[in-house]
């Protein structure tokens, strides 16, 4: 069996910030992040030209498992593509919560206020079908796939919010629908939909709490 070339290998490209500027950026980041909020009421007013571009580009900046990058990010804005995913989504919603939904999962719901409505996927601008790229035809072998995926989506999220959108992560259950709706073959497996936009002027959220980090933290 043929070795394997070993990889050219390239200088790290980084600048070493000074300890205040470190502790400085990324107490800002944190509290950037900190009003970060899920949104389901979302404005229709468009987001400017390249905005979803670049956070895309940061998603597909993370790591992944021998860097196969298993995944594909499709942009939903056409009015027509965007009514057909909300038709079906609210149709698999709908048979979600009235017969599939444990109790306790609907009980843990509640006070969000959720249901099988899902106006959002419609109204919002943009519409980000994630998908998992399996092996296929044109993919090879993926590896650490849904952890990979995982975390670009952790940064396209983080991105959007940075550029002042909002977003919101969506699983209807179960997904396959969103290969018919999307165009995608079958080796593509839909991981999450996220709707992106500004949040219309009556937006509201629930009012929820972080976990401080004396209990998200443990150092040993």
């Amino acid at each position: 069996m043929q070795k394997a070339a070993a990889p050219l290998m390239i200088p790290v490209r980084s600048v070493r910030p000074s300890p205040l500027a470190s502790v400085h950026a990324a107490e800002g980041f944190a509290a950037r992040m900190a009003l970060r909020r899920s949104v389901r009421d979302f404005s229709p007013d468009p987001v400017p030209e390249g905005v979803v571009e670049a956070a895309i580009r940061a998603a597909a900046s993370a790591p992944s498992g021998a860097n196969v990058q298993p995944w594909r990010f499709v942009v939903v804005t056409s009015p027509a593509r965007k009514r057909r995913l909300r038709e079906a989504a609210e149709a698999e919603e709908r048979e979600f919560y009235s017969r599939r939904a444990p109790a306790e999962w609907l009980d843990a719901l509640a006070p969000l206020g959720t249901d099988w409505r899902k106006p959002f996927l419609e109204v919002a601008p943009v519409v980000i079908v994630v998908f998992e790229v399996h092996q296929g035809p044109h993919s090879p072998k993926p590896y650490y796939v849904k952890e990979s995926v995982g975390i670009a989506v952790g940064l396209l999220i983080a991105a959007l919010h940075h550029a002042g959108l909002a977003t919101l992560t969506h699983t209807p259950s179960p997904m396959r629908f969103l290969n018919e709706v999307c165009d995608r073959p079958p080796e593509e497996r839909p991981y999450l939909v996220m709707p992106a936009g500004y949040p219309a002027p009556d937006a509201r959220v629930p009012m929820v709490s972080r976990k401080p980090l004396d209990e998200v933290m443990v150092r040993c």
